[in-house]
């Protein structure tokens, strides 16, 4: 029998930001996180709710991810026009509250 597949906070942070900002880079996801992200980003591969989408047009030719068929299916919608809408007020509250946490400004 299969092990279940478990998102932890990380892997669902991870995932949300992959989904919302795709495609994305390592880098894009580490950001925004503020940590390494291979270890996610490779689970997330593993599990097949993420994949390699191509590569960025920068310096390196960085790696993008997106989502994957089986994400869609596991989260029950049909397009990622079903996820929910980012609220403006509370994402800037967000910003300034880890702003405060990290004692930097963050570009999101």
């Amino acid at each position: 029998m299969p092990k279940k597949q478990v998102l932890t906070n990380a892997l669902l942070e991870t995932l949300s930001i992959i989904a919302y900002k795709q495609p994305a880079t390592r880098m894009d996801v580490e950001h925004v996180r503020g940590v390494n992200s291979d270890h996610a980003i490779n689970k997330l591969v593993a599990y097949d709710l993420v994949e390699e989408v191509g590569r960025k047009e920068a310096p390196g030719r960085p790696l993008l991810f997106g989502t994957t068929e089986q994400f869609l299916r596991t989260f029950g919608i049909e397009s990622l026009d079903e996820l929910p809408e980012t609220d403006a007020v509370k994402m800037e509250e967000f910003r300034q509250e880890a702003e405060e946490e990290a004692g930097t400004r963050l570009d999101i």
